[in-house]
């Protein structure tokens, strides 16, 4: 990065997102509020979004995913949105991995679904069952209030659903709308920053948005020079350069 970001916020916190992100780790409730603002989804965010097609996603599931993504990390001046950054292609790649089918996860019972927050996560679904469940009801709900699935509806009025998931204003079926809202948020966040080779951070634009060097073999000398703005671009895992 070589000029002052305009939108310091924003730009803080996801920096601070770049540490990686247990999948089951709780967030603040004030967190989506960090990364939010009016635009609507951009021509150029739908075009990207077209480019790959989804393996365990459904059509329906698709949209629903790219419509909350694109709310949780939207478009601004500082880097790409969510959708442009590949985020729903890394979370379907996710979902047929080891870490969707539950691998990396301890799955056995008890299940304590009312369990406190800081004792991770409770619940007997895999990754790919507790999304499959989580947007649908998320539908549901909202063809009920709203008469129109989620990704139907206009950006303020998904922003304003997110922000009742976050709160756990929203009865969700089967599954807490907190949880689901924080696996959503966490995920989405850690797509952003992966190495492209996992299908998000394409172009490497969430790393060039805060000047994180990437997979370089030597960036030491930077490490004890605070504040100084680091020259070069990043590098990914596999070599390609931006």
């Amino acid at each position: 990065m070589t000029s002052k970001p305009r939108s310091p916020s924003r730009r803080d916190f996801l920096r601070q997102s770049l540490v990686a992100v247990p999948a089951v780790s709780l967030l603040g409730t004030s967190a989506i509020a960090q990364t939010q603002s009016s635009t609507a989804a951009t021509p150029a965010a739908a075009a990207t979004a077209t480019k790959y097609t989804p393996r365990y996603f459904t059509a329906p599931e698709w949209d629903f995913l790219q419509a909350a993504v694109e709310r949780l990390i939207p478009p601004n001046e500082d880097g790409p949105s969510a959708v442009e950054a590949g985020v729903p292609e890394f979370l379907d790649r996710q979902m047929e991995a080891a870490y969707g089918h539950g691998g990396l996860w301890y799955m056995q019972g008890p299940f304590v679904p009312d369990a406190p927050a800081t004792l991770g996560y409770q619940l007997r679904y895999t990754p790919r069952e507790f999304y499959r469940k989580g947007i649908a009801s998320v539908d549901s709900w909202c063809q009920k209030q709203h008469n129109q699935k989620f990704s139907a509806l206009p950006a303020e009025q998904r922003d304003a659903i997110l922000h009742q998931m976050e709160k756990g204003e929203i009865q969700l079926d089967d599954i807490p709308a907190v949880a689901f809202f924080t696996q959503l948020l966490a995920n989405t966040k850690e797509g952003y920053f992966a190495d492209p080779m996992y299908g998000g951070n394409r172009q490497m634009g969430g790393w060039k948005m805060i000047g994180f060097p990437g997979a370089r073999a030597d960036y030491a000398d930077w490490i004890e020079q605070p504040g100084k703005v680091y020259p070069f671009g990043p590098v990914s895992i596999e070599g390609a350069k931006s």
